[in-house]
C-alpha cells in the first residue's frame, strides 16, 4: 500500500507545552509540531515565530496572557515558511521583523509554500480560512538587529544558510537564551527541503560559539543545560550530514534519484526514523540533497504539483 501523502494522515492533536527556559522567556511547544517562543522585555513582548493560523496562534496568545500582560509588540520571523509565518495577524504586533532575504523569499515563492505545506499537511493549518493572506515584514535586516525591550535586549542575526537563505536566530543575552528556528531541532527530522547541507554544519558552529545555556530549536522539546544543547546540535549536525552524504556519492556516480533515496533510507532509517515527521521530509530532503551534490545552489521553487510528482517517485510504492 502506498503511504499517506506527506502529513495527511497525520491527524492526531498534540498536547502544547508551555516552558520557561529562562527568565521571562517561554517556548511553546507541541510534541514535534512547529514552535513558538516568547520573550518578555520590561515594557513588551516578542513572539518568535506564529504558528499557521490566526486561530491556532490564539494557543499562544492564550498562554502569553496568562504569564504577563505586556502587550505584543513584535513578531519575529525565523524564516519564511508557511507554518511559521501565517498566524502573524492574529498577535496585533506593530513590527515584524525579519531578514531581508526572507522577506525576499517570500516574495519570490510565498505563495506557493503556503499552496505547498498546507496540501502537505492540513492539520497544522486549522481554520484556513482566518487567514488574511501572505504575512509581509515591516522591518528587515541583513545580517544583525538589536531590539531593546526596555532593558531586556535581543540579537537578532543571521547567521549562515541552513534550513533555509534566510534563518535568523534570536539571542538573549542576559539569560544565555537562543531561539533557532529550524536550524536546530531536537528528536525530529530536520526539514531540508530548502536547504543548504553544506553551509548547515558552519551555521551550527556559529551557534555553538554562543555557549547557550538554552536552546528553542523549531520542532521538538526546548533544550535547558549546555550539555543538552551541545546534544540538540550534535543530533541536527549528525541528521543534516547522514542525509546529505550517501546522496551525494550517489549524484557523483552519476546514479538515480530513486538511487539516492534508497542510499538516504540506508543510512538514516536506522538512526532516526523514530523521529517526528521523519517519513514526512525524507523524499524532500534527498530531492534538494541530490540537486545541492549537483551543483544547484538555490533550491528550486516546491509547489503542489511538485509535491505530488516527487512523493509518487520516491515514496509512493512504499
Amino acid at each position: 500500500m502506498a503511504k499517506a501523502f506527506a502529513s495527511t494522515g497525520d491527524t492526531a492533536e498534540k498536547t502544547i507545552s508551555f516552558s520557561e527556559i529562562g527568565d521571562d522567556l517561554y517556548a511553546f511547544t507541541t510534541e514535534g509540531d512547529p514552535n513558538t517562543g516568547v520573550i518578555i522585555g520590561d515594557d513588551s513582548v516578542m513572539v518568535i515565530d506564529t504558528q499557521a493560523t490566526p486561530v491556532m496562534a490564539q494557543q499562544v496568545i492564550e498562554r502569553v496572557k496568562g504569564v504577563t500582560d505586556k502587550p505584543i509588540k513584535y513578531v519575529t520571523l525565523s524564516h519564511y515558511h508557511a507554518v511559521r509565518v501565517l498566524g502573524a495577524s492574529a498577535y496585533g504586533a506593530s513590527e515584524i521583523i525579519a531578514s531581508e532575504k526572507c522577506r525576499a523569499m517570500i516574495h519570490e515563492r510565498g505563495q506557493e509554500d503556503w499552496d505547498s505545506e498546507y496540501a502537505r499537511f492540513p492539520r497544522l493549518f486549522q481554520a484556513a480560512d482566518s487567514i488574511p493572506g501572505l504575512t509581509w515584514p515591516t522591518v528587515t535586516f541583513r545580517e544583525k538587529m538589536t531590539v531593546y525591550m526596555g532593558k531586556r535586549r535581543v540579537d537578532l542575526m543571521f547567521l549562515g544558510r541552513a534550513h533555509t537563505a534566510g534563518d535568523i536566530v534570536a539571542w538573549v543575552p542576559d539569560a544565555g537564551v537562543m531561539f533557532t528556528g529550524d536550524i536546530v531541532e531536537y528528536h525530529s527530522a530536520c526539514y531540508c527541503g530548502d536547504g543548504h547541507f553544506n553551509d548547515w554544519p558552519g551555521t551550527l558552529a556559529a551557534i555553538r560559539r554562543y555557549d547557550a545555556e538554552a536552546i528553542m530549536p523549531g520542532r521538538g522539546d526546548a533544550v535547558v543545560g549546555t550539555a543538552k544543547v551541545g546534544d540538540a546540535l550534535d543530533l541536527t549536525e549528525d541528521f543534516v550530514m547522514s542525509t546529505y552524504r550517501p546522496v551525494a556519492r550517489v549524484a557523483a556516480r552519476g546514479g538515480s534519484l530513486k538511487d539516492a533515496f534508497e542510499a538516504c533510507r540506508a543510512e538514516c532509517d536506522r538512526k532516526f526514523s523514530n523521529y517526528a515527521i521523519y517519513e514526512h521530509c525524507l523524499p524532500f530532503n534527498v530531492a534538494r540533497a541530490y540537486d545541492e551534490a549537483l551543483g544547484i545552489d538555490t533550491p528550486r521553487i516546491w509547489t503542489a504539483e511538485r509535491d505530488q510528482q516527487m512523493w509518487n517517485a520516491l515514496q509512493g510504492d512504499g
